[in-house]
């Protein structure tokens, strides 16, 4: 988006954003945490959904636990925000610093062996502070839904910094197939609810849920490894980290819905090692309905 369109109210935010990225970090994760827990006593509706998500997936949970948890939840996730901007704007050596990768030999060797890769990235809240970690390694693309207001379209630009690629959420699967194929890796994130588009309906945490089969025909058709990538707050600093593992093996293996199974299970191991990372406000079980209505109700 060139600046001659971009709105004076952009421009006012993205140098918010930007001060706000350049702020000391201690200072940063303190005003992230303050303005997360703001953000769990005003934002109800966001708050129920959360609670509403962990009670289905920890069941074991009682009430003070899921509570505690969402709070945690909350306070981190204010803190993202923080880091998010901190990366937007840190050079290359700053982001190596403040974001470790861990694993990196699982891409070396799908690179040397010519494969394409395909990152399985579930939505843990510090996926973007991951995202532009990992640009810093190739040739990466990720999904880019056009926000409804224009003003907001130049801080999620700012993704694009080291030769990444924003493709919008709506593009055709066989534009995707022949980036991947050209040598693009893909930042996938596939824990969505599936909408229109092809899905199979699997567990999560035990529960019927709708999920994407994108991610085994996308391996299918490009003979990509497919590596989970986890990123999240350090437990043991005050840094990030973005975890690569092992390629999901056997993946693809022709049955999308054996595919599918895995996939998710996949993503609960990882959900359930640091649970207060995970996005919870998204609505993920919004299609399913036990006794005919919706578990958000």
């Amino acid at each position: 988006m060139s600046s001659e369109r971009v709105p004076l109210s952009g421009r006012l935010l993205v140098a918010c954003v930007h001060a706000a990225g350049r702020l000391p970090w201690p200072l940063q994760r303190g005003l992230g945490a303050f303005f997360g827990l703001l953000a769990y006593w005003l934002a109800a509706p966001a708050r129920r959904v959360a609670l509403t998500n962990v009670g289905l997936c920890f069941p074991e949970y009682d009430k003070r636990a899921r509570r505690r948890l969402v709070r945690r939840n909350f306070r981190l996730m204010g803190q993202v925000v923080f880091a998010v901007a901190r990366v937007w704007w840190a050079t290359a050596d700053e982001i190596r610093t403040f974001v470790r990768l861990r694993g990196g030999e699982h891409l070396r060797a799908a690179q040397a062996a010519g494969r394409p890769v395909i990152f399985l990235v579930p939505h843990f809240l510090a996926l973007d502070v991951g995202g532009m970690r990992i640009a810093l390694e190739g040739h990466f693309m990720s999904m880019f839904r056009r926000p409804r207001r224009a003003l907001f379209e130049p801080l999620l630009r700012r993704r694009e910094r080291f030769g990444s690629t924003l493709w919008p959420a709506d593009a055709p699967l066989r534009q995707i197939v022949r980036a991947i194929r050209a040598g693009r890796a893909f930042y996938y994130l596939p824990d969505l609810d599936p909408g229109g588009a092809d899905a199979t309906v699997v567990p999560f945490f035990g529960v019927p849920t709708p999920t994407l089969t994108a991610l085994s025909r996308l391996a299918r058709l490009t003979d990509a490894v497919v590596l989970p990538a986890f990123a999240r707050k350090r437990a043991d600093g005050p840094d990030f980290e973005l975890v690569l593992h092992a390629p999901l093996a056997p993946f693809p293996t022709g049955d999308e819905q054996a595919d599918a199974r895995l996939m998710n299970a996949t993503i609960e191991a990882a959900i359930r090692a640091t649970p207060e990372q995970y996005l919870w406000s998204y609505r993920r079980f919004k299609r399913y309905r036990p006794q005919g209505r919706s578990v958000y109700e």
